[in-house]
């Protein structure tokens, strides 16, 4: 019997809003500023997720053998050229995507968090 259920997934970052607004348009959600150190994401189906401003936030090093990358999300996207061009003009950094024959790419969020587009 479970103990609990997954409530919500948070991120640290300098600047929650600005994250949010990065996720928002990857998932077509809208941030729903709770002040300025919290930001929910609202309008979309799954996991919810939420960022909590973190002052002197350190992103994880990806990949690194002397460090852990700590977590990342992997979003499922039907057409990965398509989804690599918008995350990449919303301020991605691709951090392990020149395979294109995979069916998954990494990249950094603006804040510097890894996030893997998977193909569906």
């Amino acid at each position: 019997m479970a103990i609990a259920k997954l409530g919500t997934v948070v991120l640290d970052c300098p600047d929650p809003l600005a994250l949010a607004t990065f996720y928002g348009e990857l998932l077509g959600a809208t941030p729903a500023p709770q002040d300025e150190t919290w930001v929910d994401l609202a309008g979309y189906e799954g996991t919810p997720l939420a960022f909590q401003q973190a002052p002197g936030h350190v992103p994880p090093r990806w990949p690194s053998p002397d460090g852990s990358q700590q977590f990342h999300l992997d979003l499922t996207v039907e057409d990965l050229d398509a989804a690599e061009e918008r995350i990449l003009a919303l301020g991605a950094r691709p951090l392990d995507a020149d395979d294109k024959g995979r069916s998954w790419r990494v990249y950094a969020d603006p804040a510097g968090h890894p996030v893997c587009l998977c193909a569906s």
